[in-house]
């Protein structure tokens, strides 16, 4: 196997977001220098890597930032991500290009500044402060339900409302745990809830429970408990070597699709760290 230029190869890392068992939790590829990576190319690595969010992490263009990092799916870039924030928290402070020791930073992503908590222990939790949420308009009952497959006596007494703190997302709130696993949604049924909308959108079905969980509806919020969490490292790392005319397959690494029936548009599912971990 041909080794690649030095001045040409990326080195990235796999961590588990919301677990402290490798192999389980988020997955989140993280790429600690990004430098000389274009927008297509970095979409292109994300495309072949296959995991829910890549992250890239570039020198800050603002003062009081510890880097600026950008997030990418297989299919767009994405202005803010919940645990891609963490993981790549975790990977600056690992490697230490945020000092170890430090209780507090900021990262620079598309949404604006996130600020960064960790909370100290023999297994570091790290928080987040969640971008102010915008409230948007409010669907039809009715309509959700039929596009979920369900009947409207299926959702709580709740309007279903677009709520964004930098990716749009619908929330519906059903009955039951078991209602969230009966809800299907196929294309149609999106089409029919962001017709019209200038900007993807993403559903999400959920259940509310004992446990703290859904506070972050809530834009008075500070820190919350939705975008918190361990992270375990995979022992997974690689390095992906780009040519001048092409970007060549993963070398190591790791490929991976994750789906849940809890996530109808495979938008990843952001879970309070002490709940059980998401499903792979």
């Amino acid at each position: 196997m041909q080794t690649p230029n030095p001045a040409s190869a990326y080195r990235y890392r796999v961590v588990d977001v919301f677990t402290s068992t490798a192999l389980e939790g988020n997955a989140l590829a993280v790429f600690p220098h990004a430098s000389g990576l274009d927008d297509v190319t970095m979409q292109r690595i994300a495309r072949e890597l296959n995991l829910a969010e890549t992250a890239f992490v570039f020198a800050p263009t603002r003062a009081d930032c510890a880097a600026h990092v950008r997030f990418f799916t297989p299919a767009q870039e994405l202005i803010f991500a919940g645990h891609p924030t963490i993981g790549t928290s975790y990977v600056l402070l690992d490697e230490g290009a945020v000092p170890r020791d430090a209780e507090r930073f900021v990262l620079e992503e598309k949404v604006g500044p996130v600020a960064i908590r960790v909370e100290r222990g023999e297994r570091p939790m790290i928080w987040l402060r969640t971008p102010p949420i915008r409230d948007g308009e409010i669907a039809e009952r009715a309509a959700c339900a039929k596009a979920l497959g369900l009947e409207s006596d299926d959702l709580l007494d709740a309007a279903p409302q677009l709520l964004s703190a930098g990716n749009p997302t619908l929330y519906i709130a059903c009955k039951d745990a078991a209602t969230v696993d009966r809800a299907s949604l196929d294309m149609g049924g999106l089409e029919r809830l962001t017709r019209g909308s200038p900007e993807p959108r993403c559903i999400f079905v959920f259940a509310p429970f004992v446990q703290p969980f859904y506070a972050f509806l809530s834009s008075t919020l500070g820190w919350f408990p939705l975008f918190s969490g361990p992270v375990s490292p995979t022992g997974r790392q690689g390095t992906i070597a780009i040519s001048e005319t092409d970007l060549p397959p993963v070398r190591e690494g790791c490929r991976s699709e994750r789906r849940s029936r809890r996530r109808p548009c495979g938008e990843t599912s952001h879970r309070h760290p002490r709940t059980r971990p998401a499903p792979g």
